[in-house]
């Protein structure tokens, strides 16, 4: 079973209707015990990274989390809850994250002077991931695919193993997706990328443990 971390800040209907679609059963939770139990975890977010590790440290579901995440329970989180997943977010000042992955949420780069073709910031729509050839859950990802997204803020990890997939953003790689292990995160939103999106949810959904 699936648990989906209801902490007030995630999109859950959308995430719900794509598991739903998915035919893939799952049950919303804020309870701490079923976290840590779980066979698998997804971890929704949208807003601002403290106000949303605010909302799961008052809960009392970050510890939770870590603990799941320690004893190699899948995770999946998405949008800002892939945020969550690294060590710290200079978003608003500094607050600390999950720290499951070593790195830092920090802002994208801004559009040169004059240059053309440049992306405004906020990053919204769709976009091209380019993923890692070799990894076991991002690698068969067609060339040009496209993901759906709305950040001003990227999980920049710091070891360049755990990025598995990026996008281009004003002439650099931004990471796209992270993961460590069993944790993952995506920065775009799959549940609003259609059949792209919903390969990559039944990807995590068919990940080995």
């Amino acid at each position: 079973m699936i648990h989906v971390i209801d902490y007030g800040r995630g999109n859950l209907f959308s995430i719900g209707q794509a598991l739903r679609h998915l035919g893939v059963p799952f049950k919303l939770t804020s309870d701490a015990g079923q976290i840590r139990e779980s066979s698998r975890l997804l971890l929704p977010g949208v807003g601002a990274f403290g106000d949303a590790m605010a909302g799961l440290t008052e809960r009392g579901l970050a510890d939770a989390v870590r603990d799941a995440a320690h004893r190699d329970i899948p995770l999946l989180g998405i949008c800002v809850g892939a945020q969550m997943l690294l060590s710290r977010s200079e978003e608003f000042g500094l607050h600390k994250g999950l720290d499951l992955i070593n790195g830092t949420v920090r802002r994208l780069p801004e559009p040169y002077d004059g240059a053309t073709g440049q992306t405004r910031i906020p990053n919204v729509g769709w976009r091209a991931i380019e993923s890692k050839q070799d990894d076991p859950v991002l690698g068969t990802v067609p060339a040009n695919s496209m993901a759906y997204f709305v950040h001003s803020l990227a999980p920049m990890a710091d070891d360049q193993n755990h990025i598995v997939a990026t996008i281009t953003i004003n002439g650099e790689k931004i990471p796209a997706a992270i993961r460590k292990g069993n944790i993952l995160g995506y920065q775009f939103h799959p549940e609003k990328s259609g059949p792209t999106g919903l390969d990559l949810l039944q990807r995590f959904v068919e990940m080995k443990v």
